[in-house]
């Protein structure tokens, strides 16, 4: 069977959701979440590296070893940059849900995504928590993920099963982040889940691996952001049996778990604030995969760049720029070569003879381009995407708290 995407979001075993409204930022739309995970499940997850991160990573981190059941979600304010009261706003929303659950505040997991440098209104937070409990559904992942949307302009959504033994295991994920994305480690808000049953260290292991292959390989604008985390469930439903890894079945799931991020991973990048167009930078040859993705991140951030992206102008020097200051030690220019799509462009460090503006122009009119830089110096590959920048991603960002 292998790993098998799916049409919809696919229920998984052992997982509830629900949402209710709680009036945080705006009045009449749910943005409140409780995902809560049948017992003895384990639970893995990795968080933003920057140094300011929001009071609700620092308590969550806290919480990770305490066998966390329940993960609680606002969006509309981040709470990050408040300081003593954050911490104690963040906390005291765990206490608030375990105390309606009868369950431990240290297996409450707490994330917010939103305004930052505003105090969480904890108030407004446990007035919809009895709804939000209440509305605790299996099949409850759409709305879920549109009360984590902030900036998003749709929710975003993937699952995928796949075949182990004779069970079959769904992984379905949501994610937010439309802007402030460059993941240091995931990205803004994602939360996964499946059936599986296996140990935490593994499950640990198998999310972060999952992350930097997909959530770490992309960037909207450059900026980390204070409240990065992304979880990964697992119920062990489907199995009394955890799965072992270094064997067939494991790497199988495994595959399904990074399937789901890169999906929403990309899903990301093509909802990114005022994006009209997803760029895929794929550096070949390169020395090293460092080096890679570090030459494939300057370009994928260059301001010049993605502007010359939106204005659907093949202005390729700008790309050859940004290959030179990204720090190759050594670099012969003699050796690089880079397409724009199927075109040729820059052959052996200069313009490509073969090399029109028409055909420049015919690929920079897609909504979905590949730019691919050979560096002639090794076999490492690495690929970074990313989206252009539009009158409205200044906008957006411009009116952010009107």
């Amino acid at each position: 069977m292998g790993v098998v995407q799916a049409a919809g979001p696919l229920p998984v075993r052992g997982i509830r959701l629900g949402t209710a409204a709680a009036g945080i930022k705006r009045r009449g739309r749910d943005d409140l979440l409780v995902i809560e995970a049948a017992e003895g499940s384990a639970c893995a997850a990795v968080f933003t590296r920057n140094a300011f991160c929001a009071a609700p990573v620092l308590v969550a981190r806290e919480h990770l070893a305490s066998l966390p059941r329940w993960l609680l979600v606002n969006s509309g304010n981040a709470n990050a940059g408040t300081g003593a009261q954050g911490l104690a706003d963040a906390r005291a929303t765990c206490e608030l849900l375990a105390h309606l659950v009868g369950a431990n505040p240290g297996q409450v997991l707490p994330f917010s995504t939103g305004v930052i440098g505003e105090f969480l209104p904890v108030d407004k937070i446990a007035a919809a928590l009895p709804g939000a409990l209440a509305a605790l559904d299996e099949a409850g992942w759409q709305h879920a993920a549109r009360a984590i949307m902030t900036t998003d302009t749709r929710p975003k959504i993937a699952s995928h099963s796949c075949k182990t033994g004779a069970e079959i295991l769904s992984v379905t994920g949501i994610a937010k982040g439309s802007g402030m994305i460059h993941p240091d480690m995931a990205t803004m808000l994602a939360f996964l889940a499946t059936d599986a049953r296996v140990e935490p260290a593994d499950l640990q292991a198998v999310l972060a691996r999952a992350v930097n292959r997909s959530f770490n390989r992309i960037t909207v604008d450059g900026d980390t952001s204070t409240n990065d985390a992304c979880v990964l469930l697992a119920s062990g439903a489907a199995s009394a049996v955890p799965l072992r890894p270094s064997t067939p079945d494991f790497e199988t799931f495994e595959a399904a778990v990074h399937a789901v991020c890169a999906d929403l991973a990309e899903a990301i990048v093509r909802d990114g604030e005022g994006a009209t167009k997803l760029m895929r930078i794929r550096v070949e040859q390169a020395a090293d995969a460092e080096e890679a993705h570090t030459v494939a991140k300057t370009i994928a951030h260059s301001p010049l760049v993605k502007t010359a992206f939106f204005a659907s102008d093949p202005n390729w020097g700008r790309i050859l720029a940004a290959v030179g200051r990204a720090g190759c030690v050594g670099l012969d220019i003699s050796r690089v070569s880079i397409w724009l799509g199927d075109v040729l462009i820059v052959d052996r460090g200069g313009r490509a003879r073969s090399y029109t503006e028409e055909d420049g122009a015919r690929v920079m009119a897609r909504d979905d381009i590949l730019v691919r830089v050979q560096l002639g110096r090794g076999a490492a590959e690495e690929t970074v995407l990313t989206c252009d920048f539009s009158y409205d991603y200044v906008r957006i960002n411009a009116e952010y708290r009107t």
